[in-house]
């Protein structure tokens, strides 16, 4: 049998234009709050400070999407720490704590730590983690110690490294070029945000394939292996290039908690990075705003709102949240038990008794809705001071009766099953057969007027 291919869930116009007003509103408030919270005299330094975190952020983002789509996380983090002997190693050599030396340093070092975690993951026959473990606690070690015996002679400050120092990106003095001023900081930051998107734009597809499937993109030639470097070099970029406004430690939640919190949202992998880019610059303003109120480490406060982001996200994920999940259950239980409701009538109406007492089972807000679920629809009418199923009401009654009564029946012809033992099933699935099901299943039963209980099979 050929499996079908999955279909690609197409998003309705209300949803793009509900997206953008949801946009439109948060950013409303972020901007109140801006004006609210910071003094008028500082807000051209916290624009410049906001702006080197959104930058940050915003390239961490992109590139630790495809970590988190290749379920590579704790590489970036190994990658993040395990380049610390390679700015070591730059500032020994050439005796300055700044400069591109450094970056290139670092990448040097960040490449070596993936294709180190690959070579003892394939020759020393580990897992994955344990190899990522090994090598990047040695090479961060390694990394600590170089900097606490050459920051004295470098003027390299370790706690700067690790936990970044953005609240003092805006002290330093706007350096101009081509007419425009800005930090040093953010003009070696937007430099690598633009690298990060050319690359992006350049290897998308080969980025896609290797992301989602590395046999198939190994079959059709493609150089997987040389792009997973590509693509470690570019992480060991970003990461060292961030150093100054996250940190070191830091920048691991930049790298992995936008993507997942876009991923628990959408899957196309181009709204992917979109929402991971939004979620990460909004981390960088709410933060910024959050340390500002409460007067506590910028990037931290950055660290904290990223991961309350991904909270939401793992609460209120259309698919995947748990609070979703529980709205969904309730709902399709209040309308199973809305369901049972007119087919107790119809089936008292059948037999000219009373109608049966509900289901003691269900809960008083499944209850609830289920009786406000029969009202919205009109399934139930007062008449003559008594409820009676209507018109609408009687037809629906009667389609899940005759899908109950149907698959028993089915049950019966198909499967060596006592009497006693078909209503339970049965009970389940007349929920669930939809008017194509039933018109098949009458095909196959040809035509049977009684179930197995000697009670007729309602016509559609």
């Amino acid at each position: 049998m050929i499996a079908r291919a999955p279909e690609i869930r197409r998003r309705s116009p209300w949803t793009w234009l509900f997206a953008a007003l949801g946009c439109v509103l948060i950013a409303a408030a972020v901007t109140w709050l801006f004006l609210l919270i910071v003094p008028p005299v500082s807000r051209a330094s916290a624009l410049r400070t906001i702006a080197v975190g959104v930058v940050a952020n915003v390239s961490c983002a992109l590139v630790g999407t495809y970590l988190v789509l290749r379920r590579m996380s704790l590489l970036g983090d190994a990658i993040s720490h395990a380049v610390l002997p390679g700015i070591a190693i730059a500032v020994i050599f050439t005796g300055r704590v700044d400069g591109w030396h450094i970056l290139a340093g670092a990448m040097v070092v960040g490449v070596l730590t993936a294709m180190l975690a690959q070579g003892l993951q394939g020759f020393g026959q580990v897992s994955e983690d344990s190899s990522l473990g090994v090598v990047y606690t040695s090479l961060f070690a390694l990394g600590v110690i170089m900097l606490q015996i050459w920051a004295p002679h470098g003027h390299l400050d370790v706690d700067c490294v690790l936990y970044g120092a953005i609240e003092n990106t805006a002290l330093a003095p706007p350096v101009r070029f081509g007419g425009i001023a800005l930090p040093p900081a953010l003009w070696k930051l937007l430099p690598v945000l633009g690298i990060v998107c050319v690359f992006i734009a350049i290897a998308w597809k080969e980025l896609l394939l290797v992301s989602f499937d590395k046999a198939l993109a190994r079959a059709m030639g493609y150089p997987a292996f040389l792009i997973h470097l590509a693509l470690m070099g570019v992480v060991a970029m970003v990461t060292v290039a961030s150093f100054e406004s996250v940190g070191s430690i830091l920048v691991v939640p930049m790298l992995v908690a936008p993507a997942a919190t876009a991923r628990l949202l959408v899957d196309r992998l181009s709204t992917t990075l979109l929402i991971a880019a939004i979620a990460a610059a909004l981390a960088a303003v709410l933060g910024y705003l959050a340390a500002l109120a409460w007067n506590t480490s910028t990037a931290g406060m950055m660290a904290a709102v990223v991961g309350g982001e991904l909270a939401l996200a793992a609460l209120f994920s259309p698919r995947h949240g748990v609070a979703s999940r529980w709205l969904r259950n309730l709902f399709l239980a209040a309308q199973i038990a809305a369901e049972d409701i007119v087919a107790r009538r119809y089936r008292a109406e059948e037999r000219g008794t009373a109608v049966p007492a509900a289901d003691a089972s269900v809960t008083w807000l499944v209850a609830a809705l289920a009786r406000f679920r029969v009202w919205r629809k009109g399934w139930l009418a007062r008449q003559e001071g008594k409820l009676q199923l209507t018109d609408r009401g009687r037809q629906h009654a009667r389609s899940i009766v005759r899908a109950h009564r149907l698959w028993e029946t089915y049950l019966a012809t198909h499967f060596d099953l006592p009497s006693d033992h078909l209503h339970a099933p049965a009970e389940r699935m007349e929920h669930f057969l939809s008017a194509e099901l039933q018109k098949r299943l009458a095909e196959e039963l040809a035509g049977q007027p009684l179930d197995p209980h000697g009670r007729p099979i309602p016509p559609e």
